[in-house]
Formats: structure tokens, C-alpha cells, sequence
């Protein structure tokens, strides 16, 4: 999952799909036989106990295991457009393809952006050097750097979002000191500019190291622009209370074209009118083999779909609707794969996209249980998903309290691959065990784990591995995977369901 909207790459206009599964003609259910809605609620109850037996965090753990060990093999990494990346789309395509999918790659051409030069210094009053991350994509300083006083935006709960964080002070041709959180780092950077800054310093709200901020596409760049931590970002705004500040910011980027691919498999039966489009991101950051974030997705998602095929090629059934399963590239760049894929949709196409399942972070090792707030009745954030949404809520909520699993919402706040999916009008759900967030003590004392300290500490590190996971939690994510592919593979009526306040 990327940190919040880490736009490190854009999409490129030009691409090439390689037999894309979208425009598979549809197929004739394997069932012609009329029956009630009741008998077919019963045929899906069926497929999904069956797959929730077959399917769990013990049998997907060996696709984290091969994750791992392509990362060890490719320099630490599955990043996209890497080898570490090529070769876990190979292991994932090939399984799929024996299983008997229809399986392909989708290539798409994104840019990545790379650091030229990236340097702080405090000049005044007190000069020393101050360890800074360029923004990506970032407008480049003047040759040795923008020398200018800094300015503090204001700290509340949207720090630099709205240009009334900085009505305490004047910004123009001064940087701004801006802290990480709520809204993008594009929006921060572009209000920042309005204001009238010449360059920005977002540092970070949580952690040791700096943000990974990024404006996503290089016509988006206003100012010059870096991230520092939030240790360094703190020191700042106090040196700024007690007196003028002055800072010389020396960063400059170069966008990349690259190529990467995502992978696409689908049933062979299942009507095409009515599809069922479940995915996770494969790709990692660089800085390590993303084996919680997201080998742990992808290896739930591949292992529900092989046992899927197993269950419907043993007994000679297939699904009543198309199941689609997706295995995303540049979500860590910005939810590049997932996006292509939504763009090349035909009008028809996004019609017959039935709803989305998401599945990014399911073994976090100090989690809470979070399922995506479809309804918006935690009234935080984004609002409610598309028409659908909340029913696919009620759905994994009714199987977690099935189990007597607590759980609780978590806002659409876009960072992940269902954002291109609800912009498209597509209901959308899925489960998520934390990223970078803190627990709280209420979450500490309902869930287990350690309040105070993030749900995944080792989030896009290197220390993100096979030792840094809660295999419960992924065995419960996996099976609630399992339970959602077995009802809609038969039974899409919940979606028309009302749901009760």
C-alpha cells in the first residue's frame, strides 16, 4: 500500500495490452437449468464453505515463501519494472495458467521519477545540514539551490490542505514548513504555491525517516520541493517560533519511462454480463521484498482462485458469474495498474463489472481487522462507496461476526486499488490490517498487540519479511476471501439487498 497518495509515476499515453481478458466474449452458464433465488443463495453458501475449508493462511503462506524468495533473489525487492517484479508475475501467471484460467498480462509504460539532487541546509541562525528526500516529480531549484526563510503552516487536523493554514503568517517567497496528513502531497504542494511559497519542506507525522511525498506527474510541479522527518520537521517549526529561519533547498528529478505489466486471470465460464473483479497489488517499494505489503494480498488472492479452480473443474461446475482476478502493478507509484486497467474500459464494460474486492496488507503483525466502510456509517473521510458497496460491507462484516472475529471500518481514502474502481461508479469493498497508522488502546485491548506502535512497523521497509507478519490475522483475511469469491461467483442479489441503519 502506498503511503498517503505516493504518486512516484504516472501513466504514459502510449500502451499495449497483450489479449486483454476484458473483451472475452460472454459464456453460457454451465447451469441452464431454471432455479429460484433461494436454490441458487444455496449453490453459492455451498461453493463458499467449501472454499473457505479448502482455503487458508497455511496453505497461501507458500506463495509468500516464493515472494520472498524471488525479493532475496533480485536485489531485495519486487518493485515495478524490476526483475524481482517480472518474476512474481511469472509465478503468478504460470499457476493460474495450469489451473486453467484464462491468464494475461497487461503491459502498460509509466515514468518513474529519479533524484538528481537532494540537499537542506539551515543557513540562519544556527547553519547545519538536515537530511531531506526530494519530492517526486518535484520542480528542480535553481544551480545551488533556493535560499529563503522558512514559514510554519499551520498544524491541525488538515496541516497545509486549505490555504487558511496559512493565513497566521506571510509566504510569499518563502518556503513552507508543511507536516504530513489528510490530504495528498500534491494537494499540500499546490495550496503551498497559492499561498505564495517559492518551495516546500513537508515533514513527516510519524517515524524515524522522511515522507515520500510527490506531486505524481510532472505538470503537476509548482515549487521545488522535499520531504524530512518528523524529528527534523518539529526542530524546524520551533527554530521558526523563536525567529526568522532561513533555509537553503537544493533538489532536482528526472521522470524515467519505464514498462511494467499486471496479471489478469478469469474463469473460462461465468456469464460476462456479470462480473466479479476481486485484485491486489504484486508490486513492493524498492526499499524491500513488500511481503506483508502486498505479498500477503496477492499469495490470499492467488491461493482463494486456485482452490476456486479446483472446486470447479473437480465437479465439472462452473460459476454462474465471471470471476476475475487481478494482480496490479505501480499501485506503490500511484495505483497505476489498477487505473490503466479502469480506463480501458468500455462504457459496457464497466457495467458489466458486477463490483471490486480489494485485498492490500492482510497479515500486518500488529493489526486490527478493518473492512472498508461501504456505507460511511463511521462518518469519517471519503463518504460511502458507489450503490453496492455497503451491502459488500454487510457481507464480510455478517462472515467476520460469523466467526466472532471483531473488526472494525476503515474510510475509502483512495490509497489503494479500489480508488479507480469507485471514481468508475463500481461498488467496492475488501479487508485491511494497517499500514503506518498507531493503535490505539482501544484497538490494543479489543484486537491484542501493542498500543502506541504502528500496525506494521516494518511498512515499506526492509524489514517488511516473512518474520514480520500475524499468521492469524492472514488466515482470517483469507477465508474472508474465500467466503466472499464463493457467494458472488453464484449469487449477486445482496447487492440489491437495502441495508438497515
Amino acid at each position: 500500500m502506498r503511503a498517503q497518495f505516493r504518486r512516484r509515476a504516472i501513466s504514459a499515453l502510449v500502451t499495449s495490452v497483450v489479449a486483454a481478458p476484458v473483451l472475452l466474449a460472454a459464456a453460457a452458464p454451465a447451469d441452464a437449468r431454471p432455479v429460484t433465488p433461494a436454490q441458487q443463495h444455496g449453490k453459492a453458501e455451498r461453493l463458499a464453505k467449501k472454499l473457505v475449508k479448502a482455503s487458508s493462511g497455511k496453505s497461501a503462506y507458500r506463495h509468500l515463501e516464493a515472494f520472498q524468495e524471488i525479493a532475496d533473489g533480485n536485489g531485495g525487492n519486487r518493485a515495478a519494472g524490476t526483475p524481482g517484479h517480472k518474476a512474481s508475475t511469472e509465478y503468478v501467471y504460470r499457476l493460474l495458467k495450469k489451473a486453467g484460467y484464462d491468464v494475461s498480462y497487461q503491459n502498460f509504460d509509466f515514468y518513474e521519477s529519479k533524484t538528481q539532487r537532494e540537499k537542506l541546509a539551515v543557513v540562519s541562525p544556527e547553519p547545519r545540514d538536515v537530511k531531506v528526500t526530494a519530492y517526486g516529480f518535484s520542480k528542480s531549484s535553481p544551480a545551488g539551490g533556493l535560499v529563503a526563510p522558512l514559514a510554519a503552516a499551520r498544524v491541525d487536523q488538515t496541516p497545509g490542505c486549505e490555504l487558511d493554514d496559512y493565513a497566521s503568517g506571510d509566504f510569499k517567497g518563502k518556503i513552507a514548513l508543511v507536516k504530513r496528513g489528510n490530504c495528498t502531497f500534491q494537494q499540500k504542494e499546490e495550496v503551498a504555491a497559492k499561498a505564495g511559497a517559492i518551495g516546500l519542506i513537508l515533514y513527516n507525522h510519524s517515524g524515524t525517516e522522511p515522507a515520500h511525498g510527490t506531486v505524481g506527474d510532472p505538470a503537476n510541479a509548482h515549487i521545488p520541493a522535499g520531504n524530512v522527518s518528523l524529528a527534523d520537521g518539529e526542530a524546524l517549526a520551533a527554530q521558526v517560533a523563536k525567529g526568522e529561519t532561513k533555509v537553503n533547498l537544493d533538489v532536482s528529478t528526472e521522470a524515467i519511462k519505464r514498462q511494467t505489466r499486471n496479471v489478469i486471470a478469469e474463469t473460462r465460464g461465468g456469464s460476462a454480463d456479470h462480473v466479479v473483479a476481486l485484485g491486489s497489488h504484486l508490486d513492493s517499494v524498492p526499499a524491500g521484498p513488500g511481503i506483508n505489503d502486498n505479498g500477503s494480498g496477492s499469495a490470499g488472492l492467488l491461493e482463494v482462485a486456485l482452490k476456486l479452480a479446483a472446486e470447479t473443474r473437480g465437479h465439472g461446475q462452473q460459476p454462474t458469474n465471471k470471476v476475475r482476478f487481478a494482480w496490479w502493478s505501480g499501485e506503490e507509484l500511484g495505483l497505476l495498474g489498477s487505473e490503466h486497467y479502469v480506463k480501458q474500459l468500455s462504457e459496457k464494460q464497466r457495467k458489466q463489472t458486477a463490483l471490486y474486492l480489494n485485498f492490500d496488507m492482510i497479515a500486518s503483525p500488529n493489526p486490527v481487522e478493518f473492512v472498508y466502510d461501504g456505507d460511511d456509517s463511521d462518518h469519517k473521510g471519503e463518504g460511502p462507496g458507489p450503490q453496492g458497496s455497503a451491502q459488500i460491507e454487510r457481507l464480510i462484516n455478517g462472515y467476520l461476526d460469523g466467526r466472532r472475529s471483531p473488526h472494525e471500518g476503515t474510510d475509502f481514502d483512495g490509497r489503494s486499488d479500489y480508488g479507480p474502481f469507485i471514481k468508475a461508479g463500481i461498488p467496492a469493498g475488501g479487508t485491511f490490517t494497517g499500514a503506518e497508522g498507531i493503535k490505539t488502546k482501544e484497538q490494543a485491548a479489543r484486537f491484542g498487540g501493542t498500543a502506541g506502535t504502528a500496525y506494521d512497523p516494518n511498512y515499506h521497509g526492509a524489514g517488511d519479511t516473512l518474520e514480520n507478519l500475524d499468521l492469524k490475522v492472514f488466515d482470517t483475511n483469507v477465508d474472508v476471501i474465500a467466503h466472499a469469491v464463493g457467494i458472488y461467483a453464484h449469487d449477486l442479489s445482496s447487492l440489491n439487498e437495502p441495508v438497515k441503519g
